[in-house]
């Protein structure tokens, strides 16, 4: 006898295969969070910074002896940016209508900012680690 109604009875997470418009949604979301928590210790820095002429020499110093740490975290926070930046580009065009709201569009659009993402948190890399004034 075949119940009607079979239902699992736990929920595997590592089976759930997430379609691509749903990981760049969560992402855009965790980039804005990530972003929001940032700007705390990045404006306390700048004030820092600009407060007097010893604290910009206290904060020169600190970051010049974690140099690549700082570097590091500064291509991290460029990159949540850069991403941030594309997805709610993706979303206002979607929500205007400019881009048509439908699976085709929606996977391809996903796959445009993950594209331009990568491309240019490697031109943001290249400038970051290789200057161009370099001498």
């Amino acid at each position: 006898m075949i119940k009607k109604n079979q239902r699992p009875i736990y929920l595997n997470i590592r089976t759930i295969r997430f379609p691509i418009t749903a990981i760049a949604s969560i992402l855009h979301r965790i980039s804005g969070i990530l972003l929001f928590i940032t700007i705390g210790p990045m404006l306390w820095i700048l004030k820092l910074s600009l407060s007097s002429n010893n604290d910009f020499c206290k904060i020169h110093q600190f970051l010049l002896m974690n140099h690549y740490i700082s570097q590091f975290l500064f291509w991290i926070v460029m990159i949540l940016l850069s991403y941030h930046v594309f997805a709610g580009i993706r979303q206002i065009l979607m929500d205007f209508g400019c881009l048509h709201q439908t699976l085709l569009m929606g996977k391809m659009s996903a796959k445009i900012i993950f594209i331009l993402t990568i491309l240019l948190s490697i031109f943001i890399g290249i400038l970051i680690w290789c200057p161009l004034n370099q001498s």
